[in-house]
């Protein structure tokens, strides 16, 4: 199994389990003399199978991603850096906005605020850190494509 099948499926088994978690709130309580509308015990069971598979393809996953090297980094350190500047972005992009606000005066005589920072100046580290991001996630899902799941 490729890394990136492993990743779909670790993907539907969380879907998955959220599924079952619903079901299971649904089954859990009825009313007196009634049949609960799928047998809780049952979805426990599928429960526990779901998340013992998840395990497993988690540890997997995990595992492949530290013995994987995609040029002078490991997958691990390329999702790191990646979700770090997805952060840092983030932040960025808010101080984008906060910046570009005019703020209203009522009269000439009343305090004006002013930037500090251009917003220009940081949507060009915005859109940097956009394209940087897209290449750094370019080359995970090549890798993910072409290595095997260590087990």
């Amino acid at each position: 199994m490729k890394l990136a099948e492993a990743l779909q499926e670790r993907a539907d088994l969380n879907r998955k389990t959220e599924e079952l978690r619903r079901r299971l709130t649904n089954a859990i309580l009825t009313q007196e003399g009634e049949e609960p509308t799928e047998d809780p015990k049952e979805l426990i069971r599928e429960l526990d199978e779901a998340v013992l598979r998840l395990q497993k393809l988690v540890a997997a996953i995990n595992k492949t991603n530290c013995m994987t090297r995609a040029g002078e980094e490991t997958l691990t350190e390329i999702i790191a850096r990646k979700d770090a500047e997805i952060v840092r972005m983030s932040i960025l992009r808010d101080l984008v906005e906060t910046a570009g606000q005019s703020t209203y005066r009522a009269r000439g005589t009343e305090i004006r605020i002013l930037p500090t920072i251009k917003p220009a100046v940081l949507q060009q580290q915005v859109d940097r850190m956009a394209k940087e991001i897209r290449r750094l996630d370019n080359l995970l899902q090549e890798t993910n494509w072409k290595t095997e799941l260590l087990l």
